[in-house]
């Protein structure tokens, strides 16, 4: 069985193995890729996700921004 196999297999001198920087590419596409699709993974609706993320980051800056300002000025008046 072993000859069957032999005989199937390209030799070491047919492999074509690809130059460090197409290979180099390649890795980054494809952990690119992964990054994606680990990102989006259980979300059904990735641009919701997003919106929501940027909200928060705008809640964020209000709230950073109204600290450097000294505060909000609420005044609490019993009615």
């Amino acid at each position: 069985m072993g000859i069957f196999t032999s005989c199937c297999r390209p030799s070491a001198s047919e492999v074509l193995t690809p130059d460090s920087e197409t290979r180099r590419r390649q890795q980054v596409e494809a952990a690119e890729r992964r990054a994606a699709q680990e990102a989006s993974r259980g979300v059904k609706d990735p641009s919701k996700v997003i919106r929501i993320q940027q909200r928060s980051e705008e809640m964020e800056k209000r709230e950073q921004e109204l600290n450097r300002q000294g505060g909000a000025n609420l005044r609490w008046t019993s009615g």
